[in-house]
């Protein structure tokens, strides 16, 4: 399994941190709470609508008792009495009479069930429902009400409020309103007489589903629109993360740059007086092994040689000399408009024998319309040959180096991209990162800041240098100038 390594965090990025961390825990808080709130909204939406539901549905029901006590007093008690001399409900025609004022006065309207208790005790006289009729002992609390003279209600439900999901069984839900069955006089004086108590039943199962189904839209749209919030949340959080990563790894690239500056500028002042105190030496040292060489040839011939050997060494060491100040006091671009083909070419024609003598194969591909570059044909030339040179000491048994320029981008004034390939023996990737810094080389005699000075002349025209190459597949380098 391969682990994720964390990258040490100084004090300043902590610092920069902690605000951001306020902020993304205030806003996940908030988010928190938003929802429990909607979600505590959407409970109490919905119990409002119930309660509406219920108060419509109850008084609704009190007005048709209301009209069916008055009905069945005036046209069942009073016509019985006058009739029969008393009620008994035992007797076919006196119910089969009540029944039919029951379901005439409550035809069309929105009445499940009618029921008639007894005022001398909780017994079911007449019921819509021939099974309730009998019954004993089912009017509850409602019904005691009822014989005070207060009207009640109750509301019963079976199957629970999630009755509205297709895969649940349908909930029932019924309203039971109780009122007393009061014997009108045409006294207003003359004290109310409770005959008995009348129950009504309505279904609200529809009602109630419909609600429950407002109760889960509501709940639903919440869960979603605060899904997306936290979508959006997550989306800026994150993106505000990877910006802060950035701008801490720019922070850390420009912190190690400036410590390899401070550490390069040091060095070449120490490379600098060093490298002053040793070329006035070296020569000294190289002209009087010329003068000496003159001598030895007429006071001991065949001796000469070992002068030879001191002036070549002392030219070799001059040039170490050179590059060491070179690196550590660059100089300043003088820019002026200059072909880059023509500084490439140039470069090659310098190389031309040291190409044949290796078996190298030049090869160009230059864009002949490129317009005059502004940059320092000296420096660039120097970078230039000091690349090209590597590449032929890549390739010991011949290859090919090809040379390429073209232009960057499509604008007129874009910049211009040139690149030297070879085919030898390429860059393992440990190197890579490694070949632009001062003093590393895998040469047994060479310094190590061929590439460092093409590095910096580069970055003194305000262009880049980029590398591409594999083990023995060969390597490319790209240098990349802008257009100013």
């Amino acid at each position: 399994m391969v682990e994720r390594i964390r990258k040490p965090v100084d004090g300043a990025e902590i610092a920069a941190m902690k605000p951001f961390r306020l902020v993304k825990f205030f806003s996940f808080t908030s988010l928190a709470v938003f929802l429990v709130f909607t979600l505590a909204l959407s409970w109490l939406i919905s119990n409002y609508a119930q309660r509406t539901l219920l108060e419509r549905s109850e008084a609704y029901a009190l007005v048709v008792t209301e009209n069916l006590s008055h009905q069945v007093f005036q046209q069942f008690v009073v016509p019985t009495v006058l009739h029969y001399g008393k009620i008994a409900l035992r007797t076919p025609e006196q119910y089969q009479l009540l029944d039919a004022v029951v379901r005439n006065t409550t035809h069309g309207m929105r009445v499940q069930a009618v029921t008639i208790y007894d005022s001398r005790e909780n017994i079911i006289s007449y019921s819509t429902v021939n099974e309730k009729i009998g019954q004993r002992d089912v009017g509850g609390e409602e019904y005691l009400q009822a014989l005070d003279g207060r009207s009640a209600s109750r509301l019963a439900t079976q199957g629970g409020p999630w009755g509205a999901l297709p895969w649940v069984t349908p909930s029932t839900s019924q309203l039971h309103t109780f009122i007393p069955f009061i014997q009108y006089t045409p006294l207003d004086d003359k004290p109310d007489i409770i005959m008995g108590v009348i129950e009504v039943v309505q279904d609200l199962s529809e009602d109630m589903e419909a609600i429950a189904r407002f109760q889960g839209a509501v709940i639903l749209i919440s869960m979603l629109i605060m899904s997306a919030l936290f979508a959006v949340l997550r989306i800026i959080v994150g993106r505000a993360e990877r910006i802060m990563e950035k701008r801490a790894a720019e922070r850390r690239r420009l912190e190690q740059q400036l410590h390899q500056s401070e550490k390069l500028a040091t060095l070449g002042k120490m490379v600098a007086s060093v490298s002053h105190e040793i070329k006035n030496p070296l020569g000294i040292i190289r002209s009087t092994a010329a003068i000496l060489g003159k001598r030895l040839q007429k006071a001991a011939p065949g001796n000469e040689h070992l002068a030879e050997i001191i002036v070549a060494e002392t030219g070799r060491l001059d040039g170490i000399v050179r590059e060491f100040l070179d690196f550590a006091r660059p100089q300043t671009p003088k820019r002026a408009p200059e072909s880059i083909n023509e500084v490439l070419r140039q470069a090659l024609t310098f190389l031309t024998p040291e190409l044949e003598n290796r078996s190298i194969k030049a090869q160009l591909e230059l864009d002949d319309k490129l317009p005059p570059l502004l940059i320092d044909r000296e420096q660039v030339y120097r970078a230039l040959l000091n690349i090209m040179l590597n590449a032929t000491q890549a390739m010991p048994e011949g290859g090919t180096l090809t040379l390429r320029s073209r232009r960057r981008g499509v604008r007129v004034k874009a910049g211009q991209v040139v690149e030297i390939a070879d085919s030898g023996i390429g860059i393992s990737p440990e190197r890579r990162d490694k070949i632009f810094q001062p003093f590393h080389t895998d040469k047994h005699r060479g310094t190590g800041l061929g590439l460092a000075i093409v590095k910096n002349i580069v970055d003194a025209h305000y262009g880049r240098i980029e590398v591409e190459s594999e083990p023995g597949q060969g390597a490319c380098f790209r240098l990349i100038f802008p257009a100013r």
